[in-house]
């Protein structure tokens, strides 16, 4: 997690600089000044990756998060379960193809984009709940 933060720190400050400079390159050559779309398009991916990193940092700082953190660190020290997965889930499937409608509803039509958001509401809810059947089921 430690790297991952050092990553998203580094990301994030090549991302203030680039965004910097095309506010400056674009300010001074396009003629209605600087890019309404491009400049605070890049302030916020600057400020997502800030987001990632102080999350990875905070995380790191707080939990012990396995061996890839350690130097001498070997593979078999994260061995173990990593997890809980459903094996043949439709979930994902009805998600998907919501979010692919809302997405095409926006270019095509309003009326798709309702259908996808019920799909996705769907396929979300039945991805959270799927271990969720039955009277108290764990």
């Amino acid at each position: 997690m430690r790297a991952t933060a050092k990553i998203f720190w580094i990301l994030a400050v090549f991302f203030l600089i680039v965004s910097i400079a095309y506010a400056f390159v674009t300010g001074r050559y396009e003629p209605m000044g600087i890019e309404t779309v491009g400049f605070p398009a890049m302030l916020g991916l600057t400020g997502l990756s800030v987001m990632i990193a102080m999350a990875a940092s905070l995380t790191a700082k707080k939990n012990y998060l396995g061996g890839s953190d350690e130097l001498d660190g070997e593979v078999s020290d994260d061995a173990g379960v990593q997890g809980s997965f459903a094996p043949y889930s439709w979930a994902p499937l009805w998600a998907s193809l919501g979010a692919a409608l809302c997405f095409l509803g926006v270019a095509a039509g309003w009326w798709i984009f309702a259908f996808g958001v019920m799909f996705a509401i769907y396929g979300i809810l039945n991805w959270v709940l799927e271990f969720s059947v039955g009277q108290h089921a764990h």
